[in-house]
């Protein structure tokens, strides 16, 4: 009776994985597909085939515009960004995993307040303090409102998993002389990868596909990022729809291969560090 009870709710698992998976894979197959059309054959069929195959689009992105700028900005603001994000939320994480006082426990539960509050809410002072601080109109700009948006998963994540580290450890080599410096750069970062590519690919997500705040803060056609580049496409009387797709195509390639090459570090972050604890 126990085996069938199993059975049953594998069956139910899997159904639900397959429906969520089409879910998913759908959107996705008929921006791919519908990026080989020509714009008349998208409307006559969506969902088929191109008949014929075309690259037109993807030609126009790398040939007479501006999408190479725009898809190198993007890289350099999510790279600078992420990188930012792991170095202070894993040294957060540290001090706070380690420190066994309330105002820890304080300082835990207000880097979560930013999981549950929207940064986008607080738009109109930060377009008043990116502006007082002279940064509108450049893409640094977007570095500490994009850090403050990642800070808060990169300190539940990584904290959470760094308390399943094995306190012995860094015991063992505060008694050996290695300052807290060293113990974090030779034994804590070293055991968090896993959890460092969780938060890595969640906010590379998060940011590569920021339109908001690009709106709001960047003007130059030069400094223009992906998504925003994207925007100028949609025109009032008419859309280049193949263009739009072969663009949002391109822009999925990044985050597919960050995910295909951090896959396994990325589900040991998410069961390790953020289940365990």
């Amino acid at each position: 009776m126990g085996k069938v009870h199993v059975r049953g709710r594998n069956v139910w698992s899997h159904l639900i994985l397959i429906t969520w998976s089409a879910l998913v894979m759908v959107p996705l197959w008929i921006m791919v597909v519908n990026s080989f059309k020509t714009r008349l054959a998208i409307y006559r069929s969506p969902f088929g085939l191109p008949n014929p195959w075309t690259v037109q689009g993807y030609l126009a992105v790398f040939t007479g515009s501006s999408f190479p700028r725009y898809f190198l900005n993007s890289i350099m603001i999510t790279s600078a960004s992420i990188g930012v994000i792991l170095l202070c939320a894993s040294l957060a994480a540290y001090a706070i995993a380690r420190w066994n006082s309330p105002l820890s426990k304080g300082v835990f539960l207000f880097f979560l307040a930013g999981l549950m509050v929207p940064i986008r809410i607080g738009s109109i002072n930060l377009l008043i303090l990116i502006r007082d601080l002279g940064l509108m109109d450049q893409l640094i700009g977007l570095l500490p409102i994009y850090v403050a948006m990642g800070m808060p998963v990169g300190v539940f994540v990584l904290t959470e998993f760094i308390r399943t580290v094995p306190a012995e450890l860094t015991q063992a080599a505060h008694i050996d002389g290695a300052s807290r410096l060293r113990i974090f750069l030779q034994i804590i970062l070293p055991l968090t990868r896993p959890a460092m590519a969780t938060v890595a690919i969640f906010n590379l997500v998060v940011l590569w596909n920021d339109l908001w705040f690009p709106l709001i803060f960047i003007r130059s056609e030069t400094r223009r990022t992906l998504m925003l580049g994207v925007t100028r496409l949609f025109g009032q009387y008419q859309t280049d729809w193949t263009r739009i797709l072969s663009t949002l195509t391109i822009a999925t390639v990044p985050i597919i291969l960050l995910y295909i090459l951090m896959a396994r570090q990325f589900i040991r972050g998410l069961t390790a560090g953020a289940v365990k604890g």
